[in-house]
């Protein structure tokens, strides 16, 4: 798969249909540009607030700050897979040409999950008590705010899962320019926020409450834009039980897929606080909350490929199939030399970033949960087009498979290995998920759509080398390490897994800039 098929031709602008694909492809990239900015901005912001709220609130306090944040991301599940199976047939309705019915089936979702978002709140304020005062080792000192800000966030999840629905209905109709308008200032207000309150009070609560009225004033903005881009949204149709059933049979496991994954990607942290200490939380978040930034990746890709999979699924699965190529490839040729730097570097970096006592209790966790994070950004190309095509059973039955084999593995080798032990259970974790996801795809298509074979080479390689990077070494002897291996992944990529006509495209717009700054410089 990684090596490729010849394009039949280049783009002309004398064939129309070549044409449209060549407008396709342009539309996606520069969507996922936008996405890639609207999610990498913030990071900017968190590499410079991370350390200030760690040293000024302290490790059991700034432990505490990371168990929120996971809360408030994780209450998205109880939109129950509304909002991705809203995505789903807006997108679907769109390429159908049938968009008279997009309010009605927008506004049928909304419902059901603002309906769903307030049981969920009744459910997170009874379990909040047992949560703060017995499941999570938080020192006495800290429960009666920690009770406080966890009541809080409980009462945010219809304000969450809501806007991740009106978010969904942007990204069906491709306006992700206006997605990202939203999210740079809202991930920026998350890392700036708590530090604001930081010279008035050291208390979690008012941190929380900031961060719960960003939320809001974020759903009225998402709101006001649905309205500009769908603008019968302004009349309110009723609701329709005829509406309601596709949307809550795809639904449905859909939010087996939204409460299994995150639940499996949050758990470690919640075990090591029961287990250990929130102290231990705090150095294993903050490699957790930097290697998976690597997740804007896929992430921006997958937002721009999950509406174009589902309408292309209904017209041509050769084209759903093409997308699934290329993304899979661009996200190996992506993320194989970050994740090498992470792993090879990682010590060198944790030191100057947060001081010897992060870089001696994280530099192990930061390159095994690294690997774990390469393996998953693949399996989000895979995961998106089995959820596009209809079938969001297949990666939920995966995900129930996968479960109780994670927790007896996380709760074992964290027994035994503390942290580390932690790190390698999600870690072996995410390569079952891969191995399952890119071996079922292959049934959804009537041709083969990629080279099993040629992936698991690929991946084999790649994780070789990306292990060979952890081993001890001197920093000369990583930095020639790292010099030899990407001269040697460049010459690779370049001649075996790009195809001609994507390096003839290279070098024309390599050309073309190097023309316009020539330009440039000759009218100065």
């Amino acid at each position: 798969m990684l090596s490729g098929r010849a394009d039949s031709g280049t783009a002309a602008t004398s064939d129309p249909a070549k044409a449209s694909h060549s407008r396709r492809q342009v539309s996606i990239a520069r969507s996922t540009i936008l996405n890639l900015l609207g999610a990498g901005a913030p990071l900017l912001v968190a590499l410079f607030a991370i350390p200030v709220l760690a040293g000024t609130l302290g490790t059991d306090r700034f432990g505490v700050l990371n168990l929120a944040w996971v809360v408030l991301g994780y209450f998205g599940l109880f939109d129950l897979g509304l909002g991705r199976a809203m995505t789903k047939f807006v997108a679907e309705k769109v390429g159908l040409g049938q968009e008279s019915a997009i309010p009605t089936l927008v506004w049928n979702s909304l419902a059901l999950m603002l309906v769903f978002g307030f049981i969920g709140s009744v459910i997170a304020l009874a379990i909040t008590p047992w949560l703060v005062r017995e499941a999570l080792k938080i020192p006495p000192a800290l429960q009666t705010e920690s009770l406080s800000s966890f009541y809080l966030l409980a009462l945010s999840i219809p304000v969450v899962t809501s806007t991740a629905g009106l978010r969904g209905l942007l990204e069906a109709k491709q306006r992700f320019d206006l997605v990202n308008l939203v999210r740079i200032p809202h991930g920026v207000f998350s890392f700036l926020a708590p530090m604001a309150v930081l010279p008035f009070s050291h208390s979690l609560l008012p941190i929380v409450a900031v961060l719960l009225a960003g939320q809001i004033a974020g759903w009225g903005v998402h709101l006001l834009l649905c309205f500009r881009v769908v603008p019968g949204l302004r009349r309110y149709p009723g609701l329709r039980l005829s509406t309601a059933r596709p949307l809550l049979r795809v639904g449905t496991w859909m939010s087996v897929s939204n409460i299994i994954s995150p639940l499996m990607v949050t758990l470690d942290r919640f075990v090591i606080g029961g287990l250990i200490s929130v102290s231990a939380v705090a150095y294993y978040a903050v490699p957790y909350q930097t290697v998976t930034k690597l997740w804007i990746i896929p992430g921006a890709l997958t937002a721009v490929l999950f509406p174009a999979f589902a309408a292309a699924w209904v017209r041509d699965d050769e084209r759903a199939a093409g997308l699934l190529r290329k993304a899979v490839k661009y996200t190996f040729l992506l993320l194989f030399p970050l994740t090498l730097f992470i792993v090879t570097l990682g010590h060198e970096g944790l030191r100057l970033w947060l001081g010897s006592e992060y870089a001696e209790n994280s530099t192990e966790v930061l390159q095994w949960l690294a690997i774990g994070v390469f393996l998953n950004c693949l399996a989000h190309i895979p995961f998106a087009l089995i959820q596009a095509a209809g079938r969001p059973d297949v990666p939920a039955k995966f995900h129930l498979l996968e479960l109780p084999f994670y927790l007896a593995a996380l709760w074992s080798l964290i027994r035994a290995f503390g942290i580390e032990g932690a790190a390698i259970a999600w870690t072996l974790r995410c390569a079952l998920d891969t191995i399952l996801l890119f071996a079922s795809v292959r049934r959804f298509f009537r041709g083969n759509p990629f080279s099993l074979r040629r992936f698991a080479i690929a991946t084999t390689l790649a994780l070789g080398t990306i292990a060979a990077g952890a081993l001890p070494m001197e920093v000369w002897t990583k930095t020639v390490f790292l010099g030899a291996t990407m001269s040697l992944f460049m010459l690779i990529g370049w001649y075996r897994v790009l195809t001609p006509d994507e390096r003839s495209r290279i070098r024309g717009r390599v050309e073309h800039r190097k023309s316009s700054l020539d330009h440039t410089g000759g009218l100065r």
